[in-house]
């Protein structure tokens, strides 16, 4: 038995033909749809990129305990579980967040790993002196983010597709997939940043999308409000489709290799991404802007279970990224750890079997939604304040740097949680949290307003979805200060420990 994941970042599930969009150029998709069984109701859980990856090797909330961070000593791991009881694991990335402080725990749990260098703002090739720059739109060219990434881009040519670290990235799992093809027992995470932003493909995926523009540099847009021309909203989106094309033209890489190796008999395929992204929908940029409309928190989903062969089928049953690591576990008959609240997707794959009723999803800070599947509920803070909220963590380091001295002048060591393995955190308070603004409770009849664009009130509805949220932030025990941010103290249920 063996086992591929093809991972995206920031795949917009309704950009994708499997899933209604007639114009870009994804024909690999919509082969991969008729190989795969296809979800329809695939939700985020914990937002954004390594919030989602601890859950992909835990199995677990990760943001109602704490933001964006490495894995912590008393982490559960999938791909070291699958190591340790010898199924080898191998990565190839080119998502540069893997080498920065909040990410420099996850790709030496594998046996093995490459890293691609020089997505965005990648720490990659030094130049002391300033790069020429052109004419911009949108972004801060007082960066340091975009200062690099226009000093990436001299060695990543338009003209040279061989350059680009998506590219690269899949020839390095190409060739692991060839030379282990005859192999048993192995897992292989071939994960790419792109279609991440910034939106820069080689020159032949953009001339899929040909059209007058005749501003400066935009294909990267800042997360906020959308302040632009219709002529530059529609360049931005369609620099995004071009790279989306680009990697529809690498998963195609991917079916073929299957195709020609027989690999459909005895390997499982999961192509996923961490979460969608807002491309001029409800006139927002991005990704981490609240509140998370489903173009970010319903992103697209695809797997083959050799085990039953279902294939060219949907499913409508809920499920999540914390589902990946007990799915990968369950497939390789390994034991699944008792702080996994994630649940094997076998079943489902198999005959839709629901596994859960609800599913919450957010960022640490922000609110916490839930879903049953037609109704999404955004609980926000219950006061003016978005308070009390900390952060309880080992590991005190943010997305590219450490907790500042400031942040741990006042550390208190919380008490364990059920999932701490006994061990006492460092409690932060309000480190690292989401601090924007739009945290509003809203509530959604997706049935009757598929495109989320009139909140409403329903006091039943809500009072269900409350005491949802509540129940199952017990399950994975959830700090007391939660329930009081978000004015849930009457439906919290007694902490699991």
């Amino acid at each position: 038995m063996k086992a591929i994941m093809v991972m995206f970042d920031t795949l917009n599930r309704h950009w994708l033909p499997p899933y209604g969009c007639d114009w870009v150029h994804a024909p690999n998709f919509s082969r991969l749809a008729e190989r795969t069984v296809v979800f329809d109701r695939c939700y985020v859980g914990s937002m954004p990129c390594m919030p989602a990856r601890r859950e992909l090797h835990t199995g677990r909330y990760n943001f109602l305990h704490r933001s964006w961070g490495p894995l912590e000593p008393f982490d559960d791991s999938m791909p070291e579980l699958l190591r340790k009881q010898g199924v080898y694991t191998h990565l190839v990335t080119d998502h540069q967040h893997y080498w920065e402080d909040g990410g420099g725990t996850y790709h030496n749990r594998y046996n093995t790993y490459e890293l691609i260098r020089g997505q965005e703002g990648d720490l990659w090739k030094g130049h002391v002196r300033d790069p020429e720059l052109p004419e911009v739109v949108g972004n801060d060219l007082s960066s340091p983010l975009f200062r690099q990434d226009m000093v990436n881009r001299q060695y990543i040519r338009r003209d040279r597709e061989e350059d680009f670290p998506q590219a690269q990235t899949f020839a390095s799992g190409m060739e692991f997939i060839r030379r282990n093809s005859g192999e048993d027992r192995w897992f292989l995470q071939l994960e790419t940043f792109d279609p991440h932003e910034p939106f820069y493909a080689p020159q032949k995926y953009r001339d899929l999308y040909p059209h007058d523009y005749s501003g400066g540099l935009f294909d990267w847009p800042p997360y906020g409000p959308v302040a632009h021309s219709s002529e530059e909203i529609a360049h931005m989106r369609y620099e995004y489709a071009a790279l989306l094309s680009m990697c529809d033209e690498y998963l195609g890489k991917v079916i073929d290799l299957m195709d020609e190796l027989d690999l459909w008999k005895d390997t499982m395929l999961i192509v996923n991404t961490d979460h969608g992204y807002l491309l001029g929908e409800h006139d927002q940029w991005a990704k981490c802007i609240q509140p998370f409309y489903n173009e970010v928190a319903n992103p697209p989903l695809f797997i083959w279970d050799p085990r039953c062969g279902k294939k060219g089928e949907r499913r409508t049953s809920l499920v999540q990224m914390i589902d990946m690591a007990p799915t990968l576990l369950d497939y390789f008959g390994l034991e699944i750890p008792p702080d996994v609240t994630g649940s094997p997707l076998r079943e489902t794959i198999e005959a839709d079997r629901p596994i859960r009723d609800v599913a919450l999803f957010g960022i640490h800070g922000g609110h916490v939604n839930c879903t049953d599947g037609r109704y999404v509920y955004m609980l926000g803070p219950a006061g003016k304040v978005n308070e009390p909220l900390n952060n309880y963590t080992l590991m005190p380091t943010h997305m590219r740097s450490r907790f500042p001295v400031e942040e741990l002048e006042s550390i208190e060591l919380a008490e364990p949680f059920s999932f701490t393995k006994g061990v006492r955190t460092l409690k932060v308070s309000g480190s690292g949290a989401h601090r924007g603004g739009n945290l509003d409770t809203k509530l959604f009849d997706l049935e009757a307003d598929p495109g989320q664009q009139s909140p409403y009130r329903d006091k039943e509805t809500e009072k269900r979805l409350r005491e949802a949220i509540a129940r199952i932030m017990s399950e994975h025990d959830a700090p007391p200060e939660q329930y009081v941010r978000l004015g849930l103290e009457e439906e919290r249920f007694p902490r699991l420990r």
